[in-house]
């Protein structure tokens, strides 16, 4: 850049991930799983949903589990940073001719706008929203926290980031880079040039959203959703919960080379995804972070240390694609 020359003041619209709507065809075993075993506490029903939240986080809900006919993701919501930021992200939404339109919230929070993205999904943002207030039996001993520590299954701490399926990595990122303003961290293209996955942010974590090409070539799947623990010896504990519960574990616990995330993956009774990963994740602090590329040679290599990516990380998405 040029000594005088000027670049676009970044967008900050948002404030963070908010929730993710979870479907499953299997609702009490789902709702078990979540709560038994994973950790989290139920705030709320209403309708078919469950209104679920880890323990340090600090709105009412960050999965609505809704019974379904199949699996996969109903919506996925970002509280924008104020009612100013909300009504500038709607009205780039409605220019770019993705909106759906405004809906009245639901149980954890205020009006809220919805915008479908190039592979189907349902996006939300809405900024009036519900804080958890603990009844007598769980509150803390601590008043900067929500709730007190559950000491159940995994005891997930708070909602991390969530990973799409699409068959178009790059039209994803364009839409979530004009449309919410969120910026590149990381990213795979292929040796032919195809994007095959990307990692962006809202916050000074290095993601709240991935998305990877999905290999069926079917729109609007999921890959998972993801919970934060306080350190590796908890996902180190979380693996042995879930052999004491008979949950299949997928791959991990270990280490992705792509944002250097300690994992653990299972899925979920009604067939969904879910990953457990370190809270201590790294940080984004650099406002001019260029975007990590990383190769199909790279790739290849396997995760951080040598362990080769399971197939089923590249085959397995909800809802499940009938043959």
């Amino acid at each position: 850049m040029s000594v005088g020359q000027t670049t676009p003041e970044p967008c900050r619209d948002l404030a963070h991930l908010g929730h993710v709507e979870m479907f499953t065809p299997k609702p009490e075993e789902s709702l078990r799983f979540f709560v038994d075993v994973l950790g989290l506490t139920e705030s709320g029903r209403e309708g078919d949903s469950v209104y679920l939240r880890g323990w340090d986080d600090y709105e009412f809900h960050t999965l609505k589990l809704t019974a379904s006919a199949t699996s996969g993701v109903g919506h996925v919501a970002f509280r924008a940073a104020s009612p100013q930021a909300l009504e500038r992200r709607v009205a780039e939404l409605q220019a770019m001719g993705r909106g759906i339109g405004w809906t009245d919230g639901d149980l954890g929070h205020g009006r809220a706008f919805r915008a479908r993205g190039p592979d189907g999904h349902v996006f939300e943002l809405y900024y009036d929203t519900r804080w958890y207030e603990a009844p007598d039996d769980l509150k803390p001993a601590l008043k900067n926290q929500a709730m007190r520590y559950p000491a159940r299954g995994c005891n997930a701490r708070r909602l991390d980031h969530l990973n799409l399926l699409v068959v178009d990595v790059g039209a994803t990122r364009e839409f979530l880079a004009r449309g919410f303003g969120m910026r590149l961290t990381e990213q795979i293209v292929l040796d032919s040039g195809v994007e095959a996955g990307a990692w962006m942010t809202c916050t000074n974590k290095t993601y709240d959203i991935a998305f990877t090409k999905d290999h069926t070539g079917t729109s609007g799947r999921f890959h998972h959703v993801t919970y934060a623990l306080d350190s590796r010896e908890d996902i180190l504990r979380a693996a042995d919960v879930f052999l004491e519960n008979g949950v299949f574990i997928e791959t991990g616990p270990h280490k992705h080379a792509v944002q250097q995330t300690f994992f653990l993956y299972v899925y979920e009774p009604g067939g969904n995804r879910v990953e457990l990963a370190n809270a201590g994740a790294r940080l984004m602090l650099a406002p001019d972070w260029k975007p990590i590329v990383w190769t199909e040679a790279e790739r290849r290599k396997g995760q951080a240390w040598g362990l080769q990516t399971v197939p089923s990380f590249h085959t397995h998405g909800t809802p499940p694609v009938q043959s």
